[in-house]
């Protein structure tokens, strides 16, 4: 690929979050002003229950590849 490409990803993918960003912003700014803090809360709470699956999957896809290596050792 060449620059121009990559460099275009590059900036729509940085749109694409700044937008997810403001968008997240609103819905949470809306959601305090009508005092639906319970919402918030559960909201809250899946989300960090999906941040703690999507770490968990992550450490155990490098799993295997750690046992198999050897790690070094000092026989001094």
């Amino acid at each position: 690929m060449n620059r121009r490409t990559l460099a275009g990803d590059r900036r729509r993918r940085k749109m694409m979050t700044a937008l997810w960003v403001f968008l997240i912003s609103v819905a949470v700014i809306v959601l305090i002003y009508r005092e639906m803090t319970a919402v918030l809360y559960i909201l809250a709470t899946l989300g960090v229950t999906a941040l703690l699956l999507v770490v968990a999957m992550t450490d155990l896809a490098h799993v295997g590849e750690r046992s198999d290596q050897s790690s070094p050792t000092n026989e001094a």
